[in-house]
């Protein structure tokens, strides 16, 4: 993906809503901030649509006398691209040292860290094929 999607928390918790609901007007997004105890003025929340819709983030269809938005970008889009974001930022681009802080600073559950070997076993498959070439 080569757009940059930097979203504030807020902005997050907008898509979010919008990923989860498909669909939904400014008055869904509020009722179900307002449901998560975030405390916005309906306005407000109309405002931060427009935001994200001026940055290409959602867009909006009109029905009645309402607009109904939708996300215009995935969850892992937006993931991507903020994990980058903070890859570069944090870490130099340095992929292992950000995989290496993630581990060493919590208690990661065996599982996961099976599965952390799984991917990493088949990225290196992905190479050698990609070496094979």
């Amino acid at each position: 993906m080569s757009e940059s999607h930097q979203l504030s928390d807020l902005q997050l918790g907008l898509l979010r809503i919008l990923w989860d609901r498909g669909e939904a007007t400014a008055t869904d997004v509020h009722t179900a901030l307002l449901e998560q105890d975030r405390e916005l003025a309906p306005t407000t929340v109309s405002t931060m649509l427009s935001r994200l819709e001026k940055k290409g983030t959602v867009t909006h269809r009109v029905e009645g006398r309402q607009f109904i938005y939708r996300a215009l970008v995935t969850e892992e889009e937006v993931r991507r691209s903020m994990l980058s974001r903070v890859t570069d930022y944090f870490f130099g681009g340095d992929v292992s040292a950000l995989v290496s802080h993630l581990v060493e600073d919590r208690d990661v559950d065996p599982d996961d860290v099976a599965r952390l070997k799984q991917l990493l076993a088949q990225r290196s498959g992905d190479a050698e094929d990609d070496d094979d070439v």
